[in-house]
């Protein structure tokens, strides 16, 4: 493993999460036109980190953790954003926002039973959930009119990854980063 790729790739993922502290200050003050560049770009050096870590072999636990928490920050404050921005969203969506709240809930609270500590399976899945609330969110601060479509997209891609990460608790008796899906489980086993 290369030191220096190794401190790029991690440095890009806690970049993202320090982010957040200044996206928060960004909604306080209504900020929208520099909040919205720097959350495309949070979402953007998501994408980077995890080509980078694959790219040059620099794949840690810490790492897979810092990269969860950097995704789960990143998605919080701009759903946050998106509350402010548009509060009649969350009333016009509440179900499918308590479905969605309610089964990422369970699959934490799963995790943190069985492992200790929350999940980093980085499944196909989840990658695809990833881009989709990355489009959607995005999307919602660059487009005058708000594409609904893009938010089904993603609520879906996101249920189904929430619920294939719940499964995978139940079937991995190891806490295991960076697991492709429930089936590559199925055939190692």
């Amino acid at each position: 493993m290369s030191k220096p790729a190794y401190y790029l790739v991690n440095g890009i993922t806690v970049y993202r999460i320090l982010a957040v502290f200044v996206l928060i200050l960004l909604i306080m003050q209504h900020h929208w036109h520099v909040f919205r560049w720097l959350l495309l770009l949070s979402f953007l050096t998501d994408a980077i980190d995890g080509f980078l870590a694959r790219r040059y072999g620099v794949i840690s636990k810490a790492g897979a953790v810092l990269d969860s928490i950097g995704d789960d920050l990143t998605v919080a404050v701009a759903i946050t954003g998106l509350l402010v921005f548009d509060p009649t969203f969350f009333r016009r969506q509440l179900v499918v926002i308590i479905i969605l709240a309610s089964l990422y809930v369970m699959q934490t609270v799963a995790a943190l039973v069985k492992y200790g500590q929350l999940t980093s399976f980085h499944t196909w899945l989840a990658k695809i959930a990833a881009v989709s609330q990355g489009v959607f969110l995005v999307a919602v601060f660059f487009i005058e009119r708000l594409p609904m479509l893009l938010f089904y997209i993603a609520a879906v891609c996101t249920g189904l990854d929430l619920i294939e990460e719940i499964v995978m608790v139940f079937v991995l008796q190891h806490w295991k980063a960076d697991v492709k899906g429930i089936f590559s489980i199925k055939k190692k086993t």
